[in-house]
């Protein structure tokens, strides 16, 4: 697997990560933990050394799950993990305060069985506390040897400025693929200005840019994707035709829909690391081999084509949820 480094930070790690979320939050039954263990394991033998989990997922299962897991193997791998909700429950709300903090940090290196946390993010920007303290309090922990590097998750430009002023971010968190390109506009100019690596999530459309998912798809009751209005099964359908022309790109280098869409996120910047998410070892395969595809200026237009011909209908989060992130 090649390596690459996140922005200045020095951290190098997988040119492909692994999201750990939907082994059992969010997305449907969660795997049974020996086979949670097993695909990270798994994940590791492929060169993986890049694995992202958060207080929130569960909450606290995944943590425990991906501690367990990475055990064996401590010291060949970065550990990415998030604080910022209440009782660590999406549902609760934004909770930064230094105290929190803290008391996540000392709770995630127990479940993680680890001494220190290669990567701690906010998970979402609270704006009841000044980002100055947080970025004080995560800079605190660094100086402890509790925290390696700090990272923001879904932060807005001003957030991202006013916290590399107090502790250097190492890498931002966000959404970006093929049918979420709105970094672009002011996000990604900014971390390459300030030396930051970018991280995408969902950086296969929440499953849908694999060419897996259509207008037909039922997804299971307690599927995050049943609330997303990208997700409806009229947006599905009007989706489809991008989907479509991936397809008939993909076929033309031998590789499937997923492969390029991974590819094309490697393909913007050498600072940008995916994190797919999968539950199944034959996925996980399909997703590492993205970064042994390269894709010509031809092949880039072809896309970018595919893009503007097939604008993507329907909106990334519902109301409640696009109200948490470019803060």
């Amino acid at each position: 697997m090649q390596k690459r480094t996140l922005g200045n930070s020095g951290l190098q790690v997988s040119a492909i990560g692994l999201g750990c979320m939907g082994l059992n939050f969010a997305y449907g039954p969660a795997l049974s933990r020996q086979d949670a263990i097993a695909l990270i394991r798994g994940a590791v033998e492929r060169g993986v050394t890049f694995f992202d989990t958060a207080e929130a997922y569960g909450p606290f299962t995944n943590e425990d799950i991906v501690g367990e897991a990475l055990a064996p193997v401590r010291d060949q791998v970065v550990i990415a993990t998030k604080f910022g909700f209440k009782d660590g429950e999406t549902a609760k709300g934004q909770d930064s305060r230094p105290e929190t903090i803290r008391a996540v940090a000392d709770a995630a290196l127990k479940r993680l069985k680890t001494d220190r946390i290669d990567l701690f993010y906010q998970h979402r920007v609270d704006t009841a506390v000044p980002m100055e303290d947080v970025a004080g309090t995560v800079k605190d922990l660094i100086a402890e040897g509790k925290v390696l590097h700090f990272g923001l998750s879904e932060a807005g430009a001003q957030s991202i400025r006013r916290a590399h002023a107090v502790q250097p971010v190492a890498a931002l968190q966000s959404e970006y693929s093929l049918w979420w390109r709105e970094p672009e506009g002011e996000i990604l100019p900014l971390l390459e200005e300030l030396g930051i690596g970018f991280v995408p999530f969902s950086p296969l459309g929440k499953g849908f840019l694999t060419g897996k998912v259509d207008a037909n798809t039922t997804f299971a009751k307690d599927d995050f994707r049943n609330v997303v209005p990208r997700f409806t099964p009229e947006a599905r359908e009007a989706n489809q035709a991008l989907v479509d022309a991936l397809t008939a790109i993909a076929g033309a280098k031998k590789a499937t829909p997923a492969q390029i869409a991974l590819a094309w996120l490697l393909a913007q910047k050498p600072w940008i690391v995916p994190i797919p998410g999968t539950t199944k070892l034959n996925r996980l395969d399909e997703n590492l081999a993205a970064a042994d595809v390269v894709l010509s200026a031809q092949d880039l237009r072809q896309i970018q084509d595919a893009l503007t011909a097939h604008p993507v209908e329907g909106a990334r989060y519902p109301a409640h949820l696009a109200a948490r992130v470019g803060r």
